[in-house]
């Protein structure tokens, strides 16, 4: 199974993969996570990579380009994966093709006869704004959260189009009771399980 979650900062993709991937047994593989680590660790794409997300920005595509090949080819994500927050632009999906066929995914150039699935979780904005605050984090404030959010619309949302028009895409309705959430996506991806 190889599933893309998709959605706007605060919409619980993460909290949803991570369970996803428990009860299926394959990894996931949270660009954010990967560059927060870089972060505090003071790496070189770290320190690259703050001064975007401090901002609200996306980073870069070369750096998550980077990150992403580096995970693809470790040997626990030939069985399968759940990925988070990549790609997040139709250029990153475009390469994003080109190092499936690379790595072996399963998936061919043209997205078709493959197993590819890329996950909408749909929330309004003013309750992610809510559960985004309610975090905590040190880049959670209202102004960087809003700005995220922008970003998210502008550079983002044309991946639900773009995955719809390859009939890879599956919405499901985020502003839920976490549970009821998780049974849906159970429920919408069984049939690829």
């Amino acid at each position: 199974m190889h599933l893309i979650f998709m959605g706007p900062p605060g919409a619980g993709k993460g909290t949803q993969a991570q369970l996803l991937s428990a009860l299926w047994k394959i990894p996931h593989i949270s660009t954010g996570d990967i560059l927060r680590a870089c972060v505090v660790a003071k790496t070189d794409l770290g320190q690259k990579a703050q001064s975007y997300m401090d901002r609200g920005e996306l980073v870069p595509d070369e750096l998550l380009m980077d990150i992403v090949q580096e995970r693809m080819n470790q040997s626990d994500a030939r069985a399968g994966w759940i990925l988070d927050g990549f790609p997040r632009t139709v250029a990153q999906a475009a390469f994003f093709d080109k190092l499936l066929c690379e790595v072996g995914g399963g998936v061919s150039s043209s997205g078709k006869d493959c197993d590819l699935r890329a996950v909408n979780l749909d929330v309004p904005d003013n309750i992610l704004v809510a559960r985004l605050l309610s975090r905590g984090r040190q880049d959670d404030n209202e102004e960087t959260i809003r700005r995220r959010l922008q970003v998210y619309r502008e550079q983002t949302e044309p991946l639900i189009e773009f995955y719809r028009n390859r009939e890879q895409l599956v919405a499901v309705d985020g502003d839920r009771a976490m549970e009821s959430v998780t049974a849906q996506l159970q429920q919408a991806l069984s049939g690829d399980s």
